[in-house]
C-alpha cells in the first residue's frame, strides 16, 4: 500500500475486517417496502420533482456498506475485486442476497435486483450502497422502485455508467442526492479515492474540484483526454446528468433529467460520433440543451470514427451542438469510463469555471 493509499485508509480507519462471504443483507434488513408493483403513472410521479432534496448521512470510518448489482451480471472474481477495493479504504462489505444471480447478461431478474436495492435501503446497519458495476438493465427497475420508502431511508448510492438510471430516477422521484462516481469494481486510483472520500465523508460548505494530472498527461497521445473550452464562462446550478446513452434513453419518461438552469454533465464509452450526435440531437429536441446553465463533457472513451467510413470527429460533434450557444461548455474533464474520475453529487449546487478549469460544490452533499 503506497503512502497515498495509507492516508485514505487511515481516514476511514484502515484495518476494518471485510466479512462478506455468506452474509446476506436480507437477513439483517429492518424495514422493507410492501410491494414491488409498478408506481402509478402521471401526476403523482411528476409532483415528486418539487420535493426538498434529502442529503444522506456521510460515510464514516469502518462503516458497513452494501454491495449490489442492479444492472449487469457479476461473477465471483468481480465480487472479490469489489470487496478488495472497499476493504482498502477501511469499509465492511455486505453483499446483496442476489448478487450472484444471473439472467442472460443481467444480474438476475428485475425482482431480484429490486429486492437487493430495497433491502439495502431498509437495512439499518448499512450506511452506504456501492454498485458493483454498470452494464445494462437498471432502467427496467425504475417503475418498480418504492420512492417513498427510499426517501424515508436515505443513504449514499454511488456508481456510474448504467447506474445513471438510478441516479436520475431517485433524484426526480425521491428527491435523494446520489453520487456519480466509481463503481466498486473500478480502479481505485489515488485521485478517484481522494475525490470520492472528499465528497462522501467530509461535509463542507464549498469544495473545489480540479482535474486529474494523469488525465492531462494522457492528452499528449490520446486526444479524448484533451481538455477544451467550447464556450468560455462561469455557470452555476444543480448538477444533473451522467451517461449520455442513459440520459437520452430516459427522455420523455417520468425519470428524465431536467436541464433547466442546471449544470449538465455527460460521458459515454464505445459510442461512435454519429451515435453521440444522434443522442445529443434527441436531447436537444426533447429537453433542450440551451436550457442548461452549463455543460460539462467528460472523457468519451472508444468513440473514434469507424475505420474507412466517412464521419464527423467527436470534436466536430461537440462543436456543432455546443460551440454556437451562449451556455458555457467544456469537454475532456475528469469523469467517465476512466481510472481517474471525480465524484459528482446529483442535485447539489455547483459552479463551473472554464478559465480556471474548476468545478466547485457550493453546498455539502452529505449530512
Amino acid at each position: 500500500m503506497n503512502a497515498g493509499r495509507r492516508h485514505f485508509a487511515r481516514l476511514l480507519a484502515a484495518g476494518a475486517c471485510v466479512a462478506w462471504a455468506g452474509r446476506a443483507s436480507a437477513a439483517n434488513a429492518n424495514a422493507r417496502p410492501d410491494s414491488t408493483a409498478p408506481l402509478p403513472r402521471g401526476t403523482a410521479l411528476r409532483a415528486r420533482e418539487k420535493r426538498t432534496l434529502v442529503r444522506p448521512a456521510r460515510l464514516r470510518a469502518q462503516a458497513v456498506v452494501g454491495l449490489i448489482a442492479p444492472g449487469g451480471v457479476v461473477d465471483d472474481s468481480i465480487i472479490e475485486q469489489c470487496v478488495r477495493n472497499l476493504e482498502s479504504i477501511g469499509l465492511d462489505v455486505r453483499p446483496g442476497t442476489h448478487i450472484r444471480a444471473a439472467r442472460g447478461g443481467y444480474a438476475g431478474t428485475v425482482e431480484q435486483r429490486l429486492d437487493d436495492l430495497h433491502a439495502m435501503f431498509g437495512d439499518r446497519e448499512v450506511r452506504a450502497i456501492f454498485t458493483a458495476r454498470g452494464g445494462s438493465g437498471c432502467t427496467a427497475l425504475l417503475p418498480h422502485i418504492r420512492y417513498d420508502f427510499v426517501r424515508a431511508h436515505p443513504k449514499i448510492l454511488i456508481g456510474y455508467s448504467d447506474i445513471t438510471a438510478l441516479h436520475l430516477a431517485l433524484l426526480r422521484q425521491a428527491g435523494l442526492i446520489t453520487f456519480h462516481g466509481p463503481v466498486a469494481w473500478s480502479t481505485f486510483s489515488s485521485y478517484s479515492v481522494e475525490q470520492m472520500l472528499a465528497v462522501l465523508s467530509s461535509p463542507q460548505a464549498t469544495l473545489a474540484m480540479t482535474m486529474a494530472a494523469e488525465n492531462r498527461d494522457k492528452a499528449a497521445t490520446q486526444p479524448q483526454y484533451r481538455m477544451r473550452t467550447l464556450v468560455p464562462g462561469v455557470a452555476e446550478g444543480q448538477l444533473i446528468g451522467g451517461n449520455l446513452s442513459i440520459v437520452a434513453a430516459l427522455a420523455g419518461t417520468p425519470f428524465m433529467a431536467d436541464f433547466h438552469r442546471r449544470i449538465l454533465f455527460l460521458e459515454d464509452v464505445g459510442e461512435a460520433p454519429y451515435r453521440i450526435d444522434r443522442m445529443l440531437t434527441q436531447l436537444d429536441q426533447s429537453v433542450g440543451l440551451a436550457r442548461a446553465a452549463g455543460v460539462l463533457l467528460g472523457i468519451f472513451q472508444k468513440s473514434a470514427p469507424p475505420d474507412r467510413e466517412p464521419s464527423l470527429t467527436l470534436d466536430e460533434v461537440f462543436e456543432d451542438h455546443f460551440a454556437g450557444r451562449r451556455v458555457p461548455a467544456v469537454c475532456g474533464w475528469s469523469l467517465g469510463h476512466v481510472s481517474q474520475q471525480m465524484t459528482l453529487p446529483l442535485g447539489v449546487r455547483a459552479r463551473m469555471d472554464t478559465e480556471r478549469e474548476t468545478l466547485t460544490l457550493l453546498e455539502p452533499a452529505v449530512s
